[in-house]
């Protein structure tokens, strides 16, 4: 669990989400810090709905889980965002 590094390839949403904050700000998704602020976050949430058409619409429990990359990609998988494929079932 406490294995960061190279575990990449072993969060179906890692580099989905990388993406997607890399785009707030013009980074590339290895600039991406662990940590997500507030704006990042609401952008995150914004390239989200985008991505899935869908709102995402969660409470204040949920967000403060998406405090971090990982923690974005465990809320993701818990609520069935298919990783790397918009708008497809779990």
């Amino acid at each position: 669990m406490g294995e960061q590094s190279g575990a990449q390839g072993s969060e179906p949403h890692r580099e989905e989400v990388l993406a997607m904050l890399a785009t707030y700000g013009e980074r590339r998704p290895e600039e991406v810090p662990e940590t997500v602020d507030s704006l990042e976050l609401a952008w995150l949430i914004h390239q989200i709905e985008e991505r899935y058409g869908k709102p995402f619409d969660v409470d204040d429990d949920t967000l403060a889980r998406m405090t971090t990359v990982g923690g974005a990609c465990a809320v993701l998988r818990e609520l069935g965002y298919a990783g790397g494929v918009p708008g497809a079932a779990p």
